[in-house]
């Protein structure tokens, strides 16, 4: 059985998160989600819906097995819990997998690193960002 982690913010869920987890459970037989702590969110802003909220979203979704937030110091704490076999990077996260591999080799985890395919919008007002999506509710509720 090949054991497949995904993680990620998960915050306003999209088609693009949607994507991405698709495209994870299909590296393996097995997708865990960790999702990430509101306090360990550092390279953008902090996510609007508390962790348990968004850990619960993604694990109703039907790709994924299992759901848990992440540790709160370590994040690669769940991952050797889980002693995957492949980890899934989004296709545009700001993971760098050669960084990544290094951790967790240095912790004996072994396990490849791969990134999820894009996904292009399908029609031309569908949002594939959480980020864009708040903008899109600030303009709209602002201009009324």
């Amino acid at each position: 059985m090949t054991r497949v982690v995904a993680q990620g913010t998960f915050d306003l869920i999209h088609p693009g998160h949607v994507h991405y987890l698709e495209d994870a459970a299909g590296m393996g037989d097995e997708l865990h989600v960790i999702v990430a702590r509101r306090e360990n969110v550092t390279h953008k802003d902090p996510p609007v819906l508390p962790n348990r909220q968004r850990r619960d979203v993604v694990a109703a979704l039907d790709p994924v097995d299992d759901a848990r937030v992440g540790h709160p110091e370590d994040i690669f704490a769940p991952i050797e819990e889980l002693d995957p076999d492949v980890i899934a990077l989004g296709f545009d996260q700001h993971h760098d997998e050669a960084a990544i591999e290094s951790e967790l080799a240095d912790r004996g985890v072994d396990c490849r690193v791969e990134r999820a395919s894009p996904r292009e919008k399908r029609y031309e007002a569908e949002v594939l960002s959480t980020g864009d999506i708040v903008e899109r509710i600030l303009h709209q509720r602002c201009e009324d």
